[in-house]
């Protein structure tokens, strides 16, 4: 119904160049609903090239299949006409620009790839038109090549989008333009605006009239004026829109679409309401929100962690109804951060210092992520968590030091642990510390009273000690070795359980003269008993004089012995002996009187003394010293 009530008529050119070649096809269908008009101009130099046939061709039967002036529709059927170039059995690679333009008789709509160019005029001027898919335009637009040599450029066919393109094939697509009667569309290829300028093809179309063949003919005859030297193939198509389809349910059409738009108005009323009441409980829910938000924060920077998880988890729940994710971030740092704080404060009250330092720790590091929002009280928390520990370090190394007996350093220790939690008023570690103070007294007092106790048995054993020592000394001044040796080993004994290394010392060298003396003792007895028993045997040969000789040796040994009773009954055979030489000495003399008198010789006169001495022993015979040495 539509091609039968409008008016739309088409008229073509198409001529080889110079050399005969012409590699450019136009082909159109026009259905009932739409009509579809492709060009294309072949991008090679090989006669029997068929690329822009093929184009045209493939883009005309996909259009056929389902009509339709969507831009999907058109970019399917340019894809479709690239795809065949490229699958083409051809010596040569298949290329071509393409102008496809699609009309319902009402509007239109061109897609393209290339340098055709197309053109609306209305009224005789230019209303729309395309711009080349070259380097040339490319330049233009950016005042690099004058408009009006784009002609003669040498990049004027050097395309960024073609037919036979393998990689990013990107066909532009317009948008639907309005048609009015009387419209008319041109499409033509390089061999025409090569050669004719704009403003000489707008002055043919203000002249133009209803007959399509006509103005084709005009523009063909201005280009073959030119004579150019070098005429390329050329293509020119003109479509007069004489009268577009009106369509005859307009009215009716205008009257169901007011009655839908009274309709849909009072649904858009209806839910612009709907919306105005959910929007005035989002703005609610969004102050809420804000308002949440900044509790939040006023109640982190008042350190009321508590108040601030439960403002913090309202504001949650408020932002995730709201949709508002940068609040739900936000939240989340501050609500992750009062957690750290709880769980912390948790750890402190329950004495697990460490858990507590640690996880104030890790609150720190959140509270970078709220702009260290808290972190003062946090570092203040941390100081007393280090201060609580410090207490119970400095009670565990006085226990070490009670345990080594350092007693002063342990009672130090002790004494500043609980300064410290007098100081920060932890009482528990106050009270920690006062117990070990006590205990610490206690443990003193016990170790003082044994110190005492060994100290007075350490006492008695020194004094025994030196008791033995002096008995020892005694007996050895009085010659008693064997006594001394006794007392010593006594003295040795103790000095050895009091660990007196000195002590010890003396007393061994104190044994070990008595033990000399004990033994040069027992030498000098035995010569002096040997000088007794030379004494009597003297005496017994009636040799007074020798004897009393080994008597007074003897008792010189005895005398140095200190052995009082053997002297003393040596004295007294001295005393015998000096009886019988008195007696002996007696009568001598009384036989040398006798022979003086002319008595006689007396009897063993001859041999002078019996005793065979010398007169000078027997004459002087020595004194015991009182120390009972020999005078």
């Amino acid at each position: 119904m539509r091609k039968q009530n409008s008016e739309f008529l088409t008229a073509f050119t198409s001529e080889a160049s110079s050399d005969l070649k012409n590699t450019d096809y136009f082909g159109f269908v026009e259905l009932d609903d739409y009509a579809c008009y492709v060009i294309a101009d072949g991008i090679d130099d090989q006669l029997e090239a068929s690329s822009a046939k093929l184009a045209v061709l493939t883009a005309v039967a996909v259009f056929s299949e389902a009509p339709s002036m969507s831009r999907r529709t058109m970019k399917k059927c340019l894809k479709a006409a690239n795809k065949a170039l490229l699958e083409a059995k051809s010596k040569t690679k298949l290329k071509a620009s393409v102008m496809m333009v699609v009309t319902d008789y009402v509007k239109l709509r061109y897609g393209q790839a290339g340098n055709i160019r197309l053109r609306l005029y209305r009224n005789g001027f230019v209303k729309e038109k395309t711009i080349d898919q070259s380097l040339t335009m490319d330049m233009v637009a950016e005042a690099k090549v004058p408009q009006d040599k784009v002609a003669v450029h040498e990049e004027r066919n050097n395309l960024y989008a073609y037919l036979g393109q393998e990689k990013d094939f990107k066909p532009r697509v317009s948008k639907k333009i309005a048609l009015t009667n009387a419209d008319v569309v041109a499409l033509y290829t390089g061999g025409v605006w090569e050669n004719v300028d704009e403003g000489e093809m707008e002055d043919v179309f203000t002249d133009a009239s209803d007959d399509p063949k006509e103005t084709v003919s005009n523009i063909e005859d201005l280009l073959l004026s030119r004579q150019p030297k070098d005429l390329k193939k050329y293509t020119f198509v003109v479509i007069f829109a004489n009268k577009i389809f009106t369509d005859p349910n307009k009215k009716r059409k205008i009257k169901k679409i007011l009655t839908a738009a009274a309709a849909v108005l009072m649904t858009v009323v209806l839910i612009a309401v709907i919306i105005a009441i959910f929007y005035n409980n989002w703005q609610k829910k969004k102050e809420k929100l804000r308002t949440g938000y900044t509790d939040t924060i006023e109640y982190i920077q008042m350190d009321n962690y508590i108040k601030a998880q439960e403002s913090c988890g309202k504001a949650q729940e408020l932002a995730d109804d709201v949709r508002d994710g940068k609040m739900q971030t936000e939240l989340g740092n501050y609500q992750k951060l009062i957690e750290a704080v709880l769980a912390a404060e948790e750890q402190l009250d329950n004495g697990a210092y460490a858990q507590a330092q640690a996880t104030f720790k890790e609150a720190a590091k959140r509270a970078r992520y709220v702009d260290g929002l808290g972190l003062d009280y946090i570092n203040g928390r941390l100081a007393l968590t280090a201060d609580y520990i410090s207490v119970y370090d400095l009670l565990s190394l006085g226990d070490t030091l009670v345990l080594n007996l350092q007693y002063d350093k342990a009672e130090e220790k002790y004494m500043e642990a609980k300064a410290t939690a007098s100081g920060i008023y932890f009482e528990d570690g106050r009270k920690a510390a006062v117990e070990a103070l006590e205990a610490l007294y206690e443990e003193q007092k016990a170790q003082a009273e044994a110190e005492s106790e060994a100290r007075r048995e350490q006492l008695a054993k020194e004094e025994s000690a030196a008791n033995y020592m002096a008995q020892g000394d005694a007996a050895f001044t009085e010659g008693d070795f064997d006594s001394a040796r006794v007392f010593y080993t006594a003295a040795l004994q103790k000095y050895e359980e009091l660990d007196d290394k000195a002590q010890q010392e003396v007393v061994a060298e104190k044994l070990e003269a008595a033990g000399s003396k004990i033994t040069s003792s027992s030498s000098q007895k035995a010569e002096a008993e040997d000088y007794v028993a030379q004494a009597e045997d003297a005496m017994a040969a009636g040799d007074y004089s020798g004897a009393k000789k080994y008597y007074l040796l003897a008792m010189d040994i005895y005398a140095a012995l200190k052995d009082d009773e053997t002297l003393a009954e040596i004295k007294r055979k001295m005393e015998i002996l000096d009886i019988k030489d008195n007696e002996k000495r007696a009568a001598a003399a009384e036989a040398a009187k006798a022979a003086e008198a002319g008595e006689g010789t007396p009897p063993g006169e001859e041999g002078g003394s019996t005793d065979g001495g010398s007169e000078s022993q027997g004459d002087g015979a020595g004194e015991v010293s009182p120390d009972g040495g020999v005078g």
